[in-house]
Protein backbone atom coordinates (compact mmCIF):
# COMPACT_ATOMS: atom_id res chain seq x y z
CA UNK A 1 0.00 0.00 0.00
CA UNK A 2 3.13 2.49 1.38
CA UNK A 3 4.92 1.91 -2.54
CA UNK A 4 1.54 2.05 -4.53
CA UNK A 5 1.11 5.69 -2.34
CA UNK A 6 4.43 6.62 -3.08
CA UNK A 7 4.44 5.77 -6.49
CA UNK A 8 1.11 8.16 -7.08
CA UNK A 9 2.29 10.85 -5.15
CA UNK A 10 6.30 10.62 -6.46
CA UNK A 11 5.37 13.33 -9.33
CA UNK A 12 3.41 15.84 -6.95
CA UNK A 13 6.70 14.99 -4.83
CA UNK A 14 9.16 16.18 -7.69
CA UNK A 15 7.34 19.26 -8.58
CA UNK A 16 6.57 20.52 -5.28
CA UNK A 17 9.83 20.02 -3.92
CA UNK A 18 11.24 22.28 -6.57
CA UNK A 19 8.75 24.82 -6.59
CA UNK A 20 9.90 24.99 -2.46
CA UNK A 21 13.37 25.03 -3.28
CA UNK A 22 13.25 27.72 -5.45
CA UNK A 23 10.00 29.88 -5.68
CA UNK A 24 8.70 29.63 -2.54
CA UNK A 25 12.54 30.69 -1.22
CA UNK A 26 12.13 33.54 -3.40
CA UNK A 27 9.34 34.17 -1.20
CA UNK A 28 9.38 36.35 1.80
CA UNK A 29 8.38 36.45 5.74
CA UNK A 30 6.68 39.61 7.13
CA UNK A 31 6.41 43.11 6.44
CA UNK A 32 10.02 45.45 6.19
CA UNK A 33 11.12 46.43 9.82
CA UNK A 34 12.18 50.06 8.29
CA UNK A 35 15.62 51.98 8.02
CA UNK A 36 15.74 52.89 12.01
CA UNK A 37 15.11 49.20 13.77
CA UNK A 38 17.38 47.54 10.60
CA UNK A 39 19.84 49.51 11.80
CA UNK A 40 18.85 48.43 15.68
CA UNK A 41 18.79 45.20 13.99
CA UNK A 42 22.16 45.21 12.90
CA UNK A 43 23.26 46.65 15.94
CA UNK A 44 22.12 43.36 18.03
CA UNK A 45 23.10 41.48 15.83
CA UNK A 46 26.68 42.36 15.73
CA UNK A 47 28.59 39.24 18.17
CA UNK A 48 26.69 36.48 16.14
CA UNK A 49 27.34 38.31 12.54
CA UNK A 50 31.38 38.52 13.67
CA UNK A 51 31.65 35.16 14.76
CA UNK A 52 28.93 32.85 13.00
CA UNK A 53 29.90 29.37 12.89
CA UNK A 54 28.65 29.29 9.39
CA UNK A 55 31.58 31.30 8.33
CA UNK A 56 29.53 34.45 6.99
CA UNK A 57 28.89 37.52 8.18
CA UNK A 58 24.86 36.02 8.54
CA UNK A 59 21.98 35.21 10.96
CA UNK A 60 19.41 32.73 9.72
CA UNK A 61 15.68 32.73 11.28
CA UNK A 62 13.34 30.43 10.31
CA UNK A 63 9.68 29.13 11.98
CA UNK A 64 6.71 26.95 10.92
CA UNK A 65 3.25 27.58 12.36
CA UNK A 66 -0.04 26.39 11.20
CA UNK A 67 -0.12 26.14 7.67
CA UNK A 68 2.40 28.76 6.95
CA UNK A 69 5.96 28.82 6.63
CA UNK A 70 8.30 31.89 6.72
CA UNK A 71 12.39 32.83 6.88
CA UNK A 72 14.63 35.84 7.33
CA UNK A 73 18.40 36.28 6.83
CA UNK A 74 19.61 39.59 7.94
CA UNK A 75 23.40 39.43 6.28
CA UNK A 76 26.49 42.13 5.82
CA UNK A 77 27.22 42.69 1.88
CA UNK A 78 30.66 43.60 0.99
CA UNK A 79 29.40 46.29 -1.04
CA UNK A 80 28.37 49.81 -1.16
CA UNK A 81 24.83 50.85 -0.79
CA UNK A 82 24.63 52.42 -4.14
CA UNK A 83 25.97 49.22 -5.89
CA UNK A 84 23.20 47.24 -4.05
CA UNK A 85 20.12 49.14 -4.07
CA UNK A 86 20.65 49.76 -7.75
CA UNK A 87 20.79 45.98 -8.27
CA UNK A 88 17.96 44.82 -5.68
CA UNK A 89 15.45 47.58 -6.77
CA UNK A 90 15.70 46.37 -10.56
CA UNK A 91 13.11 43.57 -10.93
CA UNK A 92 14.86 42.77 -14.60
CA UNK A 93 18.32 42.87 -12.51
CA UNK A 94 16.55 40.10 -9.97
CA UNK A 95 16.02 37.49 -12.74
CA UNK A 96 19.86 37.22 -12.96
CA UNK A 97 20.16 36.64 -9.00
CA UNK A 98 17.09 34.22 -9.23
CA UNK A 99 18.85 32.22 -12.10
CA UNK A 100 21.56 30.58 -10.34
CA UNK A 101 19.44 28.84 -8.09
CA UNK A 102 19.18 25.08 -9.37
CA UNK A 103 15.69 24.88 -9.74
CA UNK A 104 15.06 28.32 -10.95
CA UNK A 105 14.77 27.25 -15.33
CA UNK A 106 13.92 30.95 -16.67
CA UNK A 107 13.25 34.35 -15.57
CA UNK A 108 11.33 36.94 -16.93
CA UNK A 109 10.79 40.70 -16.38
CA UNK A 110 7.44 41.35 -17.99
CA UNK A 111 5.57 45.03 -18.27
CA UNK A 112 1.50 45.05 -18.56
CA UNK A 113 -0.18 48.18 -18.22
CA UNK A 114 2.64 50.02 -17.18
CA UNK A 115 3.18 47.83 -14.16
CA UNK A 116 6.21 45.18 -13.47
CA UNK A 117 5.75 41.13 -12.85
CA UNK A 118 8.59 38.91 -12.42
CA UNK A 119 7.50 35.33 -13.81
CA UNK A 120 10.16 32.49 -12.27
CA UNK A 121 10.11 29.10 -13.97
CA UNK A 122 10.71 26.39 -11.07
CA UNK A 123 10.96 22.70 -11.86
CA UNK A 124 13.88 20.10 -11.92
CA UNK A 125 17.25 20.15 -10.36
CA UNK A 126 18.64 18.90 -13.86
CA UNK A 127 18.23 20.51 -17.39
CA UNK A 128 14.57 20.84 -17.94
CA UNK A 129 12.48 22.97 -20.74
CA UNK A 130 11.10 26.22 -18.77
CA UNK A 131 7.84 25.04 -20.98
CA UNK A 132 7.80 21.97 -18.57
CA UNK A 133 8.45 23.39 -15.71
CA UNK A 134 6.08 25.35 -13.42
CA UNK A 135 5.07 29.29 -13.37
CA UNK A 136 5.00 31.68 -10.64
CA UNK A 137 4.17 35.23 -11.36
CA UNK A 138 5.15 37.93 -9.19
CA UNK A 139 3.61 41.20 -9.20
CA UNK A 140 6.39 43.61 -8.43
CA UNK A 141 5.33 46.36 -5.72
CA UNK A 142 6.87 50.02 -6.94
CA UNK A 143 9.57 50.42 -4.62
CA UNK A 144 10.91 52.50 -2.03
CA UNK A 145 14.47 53.92 -2.86
CA UNK A 146 16.24 56.46 -0.77
CA UNK A 147 19.91 57.50 0.17
CA UNK A 148 20.10 55.32 2.69
CA UNK A 149 17.47 52.72 2.33
CA UNK A 150 16.03 50.43 0.11
CA UNK A 151 12.96 48.25 0.49
CA UNK A 152 11.43 45.65 -2.33
CA UNK A 153 8.71 43.69 -2.13
CA UNK A 154 6.84 40.81 -4.66
CA UNK A 155 3.64 38.83 -4.05
CA UNK A 156 2.82 35.79 -6.05
CA UNK A 157 -1.34 35.19 -4.85
CA UNK A 158 -1.83 31.67 -5.77
CA UNK A 159 1.20 28.47 -6.67
CA UNK A 160 0.91 25.06 -7.71
CA UNK A 161 -0.23 22.25 -5.86
CA UNK A 162 -2.16 24.49 -3.17
CA UNK A 163 0.09 26.63 -1.98
CA UNK A 164 -0.43 30.45 -1.91
CA UNK A 165 0.45 33.44 -0.88
CA UNK A 166 4.00 33.73 -1.72
CA UNK A 167 6.08 37.00 -0.65
CA UNK A 168 9.28 38.23 -1.15
CA UNK A 169 11.20 41.42 0.25
CA UNK A 170 14.57 42.75 0.80
CA UNK A 171 15.52 45.52 2.71
CA UNK A 172 19.03 47.14 3.01
CA UNK A 173 20.73 50.39 4.55
CA UNK A 174 24.20 51.38 4.33
CA UNK A 175 27.26 50.90 6.65
CA UNK A 176 30.29 51.99 7.20
CA UNK A 177 33.10 51.33 5.57
CA UNK A 178 31.52 51.19 1.98
CA UNK A 179 29.46 47.43 3.68
CA UNK A 180 25.58 47.19 3.42
CA UNK A 181 23.14 45.02 6.18
CA UNK A 182 20.57 43.56 4.28
CA UNK A 183 17.57 41.76 5.64
CA UNK A 184 15.41 39.37 3.33
CA UNK A 185 12.24 38.01 4.12
CA UNK A 186 9.98 34.90 2.66
CA UNK A 187 6.74 33.61 3.40
CA UNK A 188 4.42 31.20 2.04
CA UNK A 189 0.98 29.14 2.44
CA UNK A 190 0.64 25.79 2.01
CA UNK A 191 -2.62 23.30 1.99
CA UNK A 192 -3.85 19.93 2.95
CA UNK A 193 -2.57 18.76 -0.69
CA UNK A 194 0.74 20.00 -0.87
CA UNK A 195 1.21 19.51 3.04
CA UNK A 196 1.22 15.50 1.90
CA UNK A 197 3.15 15.77 -1.03
CA UNK A 198 5.67 17.17 1.01
CA UNK A 199 5.82 14.92 4.23
CA UNK A 200 6.17 12.22 1.12
CA UNK A 201 9.37 13.76 -0.24
CA UNK A 202 10.47 14.49 3.88
CA UNK A 203 10.37 10.88 4.66
CA UNK A 204 12.06 9.23 1.21
CA UNK A 205 14.06 11.54 -0.61
CA UNK A 206 14.85 14.02 1.53
CA UNK A 207 14.75 12.57 5.25
CA UNK A 208 19.00 13.04 5.82
CA UNK A 209 18.46 16.69 4.26
CA UNK A 210 19.32 19.57 7.14
CA UNK A 211 18.93 23.24 7.48
CA UNK A 212 21.54 25.25 9.46
CA UNK A 213 19.96 26.55 12.57
CA UNK A 214 21.72 24.41 15.43
CA UNK A 215 18.48 22.33 17.09
CA UNK A 216 21.08 20.40 19.85
CA UNK A 217 24.49 21.93 20.35
CA UNK A 218 27.30 19.47 19.99
CA UNK A 219 27.83 17.47 23.39
CA UNK A 220 31.12 15.49 24.19
CA UNK A 221 31.12 13.10 21.33
CA UNK A 222 28.32 13.54 19.35
CA UNK A 223 28.38 16.00 17.31
CA UNK A 224 25.44 18.66 16.47
CA UNK A 225 22.05 18.37 15.30
CA UNK A 226 20.54 20.58 12.85
CA UNK A 227 16.64 21.29 12.06
CA UNK A 228 15.06 19.22 9.44
CA UNK A 229 11.69 18.90 7.45
CA UNK A 230 9.88 22.06 6.30
CA UNK A 231 12.21 24.52 8.02
CA UNK A 232 15.78 22.74 6.77
CA UNK A 233 13.82 23.03 3.00
CA UNK A 234 13.32 26.90 4.03
CA UNK A 235 16.96 27.18 5.40
CA UNK A 236 18.78 25.96 2.51
CA UNK A 237 16.63 27.93 -0.04
CA UNK A 238 17.44 30.76 2.23
CA UNK A 239 20.83 30.31 1.70
CA UNK A 240 20.82 29.45 -1.36
CA UNK A 241 19.56 33.15 -2.22
CA UNK A 242 21.79 34.69 -0.46
CA UNK A 243 24.59 32.95 -2.24
CA UNK A 244 23.30 34.10 -5.55
CA UNK A 245 22.92 37.82 -4.00
CA UNK A 246 26.14 37.87 -3.10
CA UNK A 247 27.92 36.16 -6.58
CA UNK A 248 25.94 38.43 -8.41
CA UNK A 249 27.36 41.62 -6.83
CA UNK A 250 30.06 40.09 -6.76
CA UNK A 251 30.37 39.32 -10.38
CA UNK A 252 30.20 43.08 -11.37
CA UNK A 253 33.65 43.80 -10.53
CA UNK A 254 34.61 42.06 -13.68
CA UNK A 255 34.37 43.11 -17.78
CA UNK A 256 30.74 42.52 -18.47
CA UNK A 257 32.08 39.38 -21.18
CA UNK A 258 33.16 37.51 -17.98
CA UNK A 259 30.42 38.72 -15.18
CA UNK A 260 28.28 35.45 -16.16
CA UNK A 261 30.81 32.79 -15.47
CA UNK A 262 32.03 34.61 -12.47
CA UNK A 263 28.88 34.26 -10.60
CA UNK A 264 28.57 30.66 -11.56
CA UNK A 265 31.61 29.63 -10.32
CA UNK A 266 31.30 31.73 -7.13
CA UNK A 267 28.02 30.49 -6.33
CA UNK A 268 28.93 26.84 -6.94
CA UNK A 269 32.11 27.31 -4.37
CA UNK A 270 30.03 29.11 -1.79
CA UNK A 271 27.67 26.11 -1.78
CA UNK A 272 30.11 23.71 -1.74
CA UNK A 273 31.51 24.60 1.23
CA UNK A 274 28.00 23.19 2.91
CA UNK A 275 27.73 20.43 1.47
CA UNK A 276 25.52 18.11 3.67
CA UNK A 277 23.06 20.96 3.29
CA UNK A 278 23.51 21.95 -0.37
CA UNK A 279 25.33 19.55 -2.71
CA UNK A 280 23.06 18.71 -5.15
CA UNK A 281 24.97 17.90 -8.69
CA UNK A 282 28.63 18.42 -9.60
CA UNK A 283 30.42 21.50 -11.04
CA UNK A 284 30.35 20.70 -14.83
CA UNK A 285 26.49 19.67 -14.65
CA UNK A 286 26.05 22.91 -13.31
CA UNK A 287 28.01 24.90 -15.50
CA UNK A 288 26.31 23.63 -18.50
CA UNK A 289 22.94 23.50 -17.31
CA UNK A 290 23.12 27.79 -16.04
CA UNK A 291 25.23 28.95 -18.96
CA UNK A 292 22.43 26.99 -21.08
CA UNK A 293 19.30 28.63 -18.97
CA UNK A 294 21.03 32.05 -19.13
CA UNK A 295 21.45 32.21 -22.94
CA UNK A 296 17.54 31.29 -23.29
CA UNK A 297 16.69 33.52 -20.76
CA UNK A 298 18.86 36.42 -22.53
CA UNK A 299 17.37 35.48 -25.67
CA UNK A 300 13.91 35.89 -24.17
CA UNK A 301 14.87 39.39 -22.76
CA UNK A 302 15.82 40.46 -26.20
Amino acid sequence: MLKKVLYRMSWRRLVLSAVLGSAAVAASAGPSIGPGALRQRHATLAPQLAANPLGLPLQMQSSEAGNRLEGDVYAVLEHPFADVSAALGDPARWCDVLILHLNTKQCSRVTDGGRNRIDVRVGKKVEQSPQNATLLSFAWQPPTVRQDYLDVEMRAPDGPYDTRDYQLMAEAVPLEGGRTFLHMGYSFAYGGASNMAMQVYLATVGRDKVGFTVAQPARGSQQAEYVGGMRGVVERNTMRYYLAIQAYMGSLSAPPAQQLDKRLQAWFDATEKYPRQLREVDRDAYLRMKRSEYQRQRLLAS
